[in-house]
């Protein structure tokens, strides 16, 4: 079994507020355990967090072990003020408060550093990302200062003109990747990034009713394209679901996410290897020496 290279435990896969309420006067062990147990009953022994607002994770940490899980998590993830990532962590207005951010993290006894540089999926114009991505200037010193402080960097990332900016200023993990060209591909093919796509963060959502299916199809066909040129070109590739996601069930999600990479690419050996590779690089890279 794979592990889940990217989930959300303070998320249940069902009605984020619900789940986020739960948690509002300090981390609910009792949900905590339930998507902990769930891992466990699929034989899951690695889970890989994208961080929450309220500790969410970190108590996790303290528990997973009890259930053979290795988590990692970066406590929190970071965004800048005015842009998309405040339901998951916390944010900065300049470069200063980055590095605090990062040192509070590092001293929570965070494994890795998740930062946000672009929006989510705009469904109403296919192609597009909403709201502003921040500057590849930005992104470079963020990733920087990450590194020099010891850390693997985690970047919820969308769009080319996110993905050449994170790729390029070598951060170690790219989450989503949505809507890449050619050049972002070649780019992932020459570096060390590991690309982790949660396909099933929108394959989860057809015939659902939230959107149309005629809105999501484009945006599953595009992905798919892309995973079939990621294999051919070598393309470090990770499996993660975004766990906790709409509609994606912790435990279950991981499994819809290798089915879904089975659906395009097959099922032979050279996808679970190549899959496999991916995750080890993410487990060598996102433990804090």
């Amino acid at each position: 079994m794979f592990g889940e290279c990217h989930a959300h435990i303070i998320m249940d896969g069902v009605n984020y507020r619900h789940a986020v309420d739960l948690h509002k006067n300090g981390p609910d062990e009792g949900a905590i355990r339930e998507h902990l147990k769930a891992y466990q009953d699929r034989g899951i022994t690695f889970v890989r967090d994208g961080g929450d607002a309220l500790g969410v994770s970190l108590r996790t940490k303290q528990i997973a072990p009890e259930y053979g899980i290795d988590y990692r998590t970066p406590v929190f993830a970071i965004h800048k003020e005015g842009h998309y990532g405040s339901i998951v962590g916390k944010s900065f207005s300049n470069m200063k408060e980055f590095h605090l951010c990062v040192l509070k993290a590092k001293d929570k006894g965070a494994d890795f550093i998740k930062i946000m540089t672009t929006g989510l999926l705009d469904f109403n114009d296919h192609g597009t990302v909403t709201g502003m991505p921040l500057s590849a200037e930005e992104v470079k010193e963020m990733i920087h200062i990450a590194h020099e402080e010891g850390m693997a960097v985690m970047s919820h990332t969308n769009g080319c003109y996110g993905v050449k900016a994170a790729v390029s200023a070598g951060v170690d993990s790219l989450e989503h990747g949505n809507y890449m060209d050619e050049e972002c591909l070649d780019m992932l093919a020459e570096n060390d990034t590991v690309w982790v796509p949660t396909l099933v963060t929108i394959r989860n959502l057809m015939g659902d009713g939230r959107y149309e299916d005629r809105v999501l199809r484009p945006i599953i066909e595009t992905v798919e394209k892309n995973v079939r040129k990621a294999f051919a070109r070598g393309v470090k590739i990770a499996p993660g679901s975004d766990a906790g996601a709409y509609r994606v069930l912790h435990g279950k999600g991981i499994q819809d996410e290798i089915e879904a990479f089975e659906e395009i690419l097959g099922k032979e050996k050279k996808v679970y290897d190549w899959l496999a590779e991916g995750e080890a690089e993410i487990r060598r890279k996102f433990s804090r020496q």
